[in-house]
């Protein structure tokens, strides 16, 4: 059932405004304002369009003015006649490329994209669904769509690829996020921030960012599917961590593809874990010092941990990527696995390839959100606009890591300093069990290397899923974990009422 829709003359006057704008002539915000009614009776508003992003330039010394730069998309969703001190929550997800669609529509918002899960795929032309446990019912939303991503685009005369690096993206996220604050007057209310994948690594810097050019301090970030640090995820010779790492997730996969018998799912990722930290760390720093002997062993654990064949194994010295681990583990099947999900399996292009980056859990997933987004976005938000809605675009590339030049892409030091200067910030994170992207035990292997006290790692909660990168297709992982996200952004004020 689709929530109320009401049309106001504050409607009309909104969009009326936004038809007769002429972006190449007069940047400026397009809104579209919607009253709305949720099943369980929620009285709110949503507020769809681009938001002008400004920024002073200067000439020879003196101000040249306040210059569009950049038009963003956001969706925010505000409660009617809402209680003083209610939290606001920021989201976006990752990529980098990726627009906000799969944690708007897939998790935090009030509707839900008809997607279905692996083995039970949802046929064209999808739908939409009501969401009973959105974090709107706890906190008001604002979805963004970086550069390049959704409707987001520069305005016409500057660079496209501007925002397409660390820094200029932080930095832009952050004046949306203080912008949106101020004109809304909300500097007062409690604030968290959640992302997705490098979404994760976006919202620990944005936070920082928030904090250190405008003394905003967040309340709590929500990490989903996180990496904080690169180095622990990518794969280049010279690197032995990454391979160690993605092992408990390999052996989650196998379990989930049955060829790990009647084993329970945490006695496999168990074994996995325990000799990936000691056994394997050390086989792959020794190199070519391993003996025959310990070599063998080597490989006969490996093959009982990921069930992959022991030739493979050897030919490999060890070591394999993910992509190469997609297309070896069901080869026997005619099969690869997904790497965002890897419970999605499916033929690939060629049998024989030595590797998988066509990647089925993408591929199942991208025609029920992209369908639901363009439908939502007009029929139900009252927005219009021309533009392809760029769910994952591969626009932005190269994405620009300059500011790291020589050393890791690593936020985990920020993270550190904000748990030190803010006390009372708290972090939520979410892990799936069989995300190849960003595996569970890469994230542990970061939040045990970070400098924090006790009192620091208690203001961490940890969330397990068996699931993948977007864990939420999974409805019993979805219900888990808006349970869980609705209590986090909660205890602020339940601890105010106290």
């Amino acid at each position: 059932m689709a929530d109320e829709m009401k049309d106001t003359p504050e409607d009309a006057a909104t969009d009326a405004g936004r038809a007769g704008k002429d972006p190449a002539k007069d940047a400026s915000d397009d809104f579209a304002v919607r009253h709305h009614t949720s099943p369980s009776g929620l009285e709110y508003t949503t507020t769809t369009g681009r938001l002008v992003l400004r920024r002073e330039e200067t000439k020879d010394g003196r101000s040249d003015g306040f210059k569009p730069k950049a038009e963003i998309f956001i969706v925010a969703y505000t409660k009617q006649d809402a209680e003083p001190g209610r939290p606001v929550t920021f989201a976006f997800n990752g990529g980098p490329g990726s627009a906000s669609v799969w944690l708007h529509l897939g998790l935090l918002g009030p509707r839900l994209v008809d997607s279905g899960d692996v083995g039970a795929m949802t046929a064209a032309p999808f739908g939409l669904v009501h969401n009973p446990e959105s974090l709107l019912e706890s906190s008001d939303l604002v979805m963004i769509d970086p550069v390049s991503t959704g409707y987001s685009r520069v305005v016409e005369g500057e660079k496209t690829d501007e925002f397409h690096a660390f820094v200029q993206d932080r930095d832009l996220v952050a004046e949306v996020i203080r912008l949106w604050t101020t004109r809304n007057n909300r500097w007062l209310s409690p604030k968290y921030i959640v992302g997705e994948s490098y979404g994760t690594l976006r919202a620990v810097a944005v936070a920082g960012r928030l904090f250190d050019a405008y003394g905003m301090a967040v309340n709590g970030l929500g990490l989903i599917s996180t990496v904080l640090n690169m180095s622990t995820l990518r794969f280049f010779p010279g690197s032995d961590l990454p391979y160690a790492l993605h092992l408990p997730t390999y052996a989650a996969i196998a379990h989930y593809h049955g060829r790990h018998g009647d084993r329970e799912l945490a006695d496999v990722v168990r074994e996995a874990e325990e000799y990936a930290a000691r056994d394997f760390g050390y086989a792959l720093t020794q190199g070519n010092r391993l003996t025959p002997e310990e070599r063998a062993d080597a490989v006969a654990r490996l093959h009982t941990i990921t069930t992959l064949d022991e030739g493979f194994i050897r030919r490999t010295d060890l070591r394999w990527a993910y992509h190469e681990f997609a297309a070896e583990l069901l080869r026997t099947e005619g099969l690869a696995v997904g790497r965002i999900d890897g419970r999605f399996a499916a033929r690939p292009e060629h049998l024989q390839s030595s590797d998988s980056t066509d990647d089925p859990s993408i591929r199942a997933i991208t025609g029920p959100y992209s369908a639901a987004m363009n439908h939502y976005v007009r029929a139900e938000l009252g927005y219009e606009n021309d533009l392809p809605y760029e769910i994952l675009t591969a626009r932005v590339q190269p994405w620009s890591y300059r500011t790291f030049e020589g050393a890791p892409v690593d936020v985990s030091g920020v993270l550190e300093r904000l748990l030190v200067h803010n006390p009372a910030l708290r972090v939520h994170v979410d892990y799936g069990y069989h995300d190849g992207a960003t595996p569970h035990f890469a994230a542990e292997y970061v939040w045990a290397h970070m400098d924090l006290d006790d009192a620091a790692r208690a203001r961490f909660t940890h969330h397990y899923h068996e699931a993948g990168h977007m864990m939420y297709l999974n409805p019993v992982a979805r219900t888990a974990q808006l349970r869980a996200l609705n209590a986090f952004v909660r205890e602020d004020r339940d601890d105010q009422e106290q």
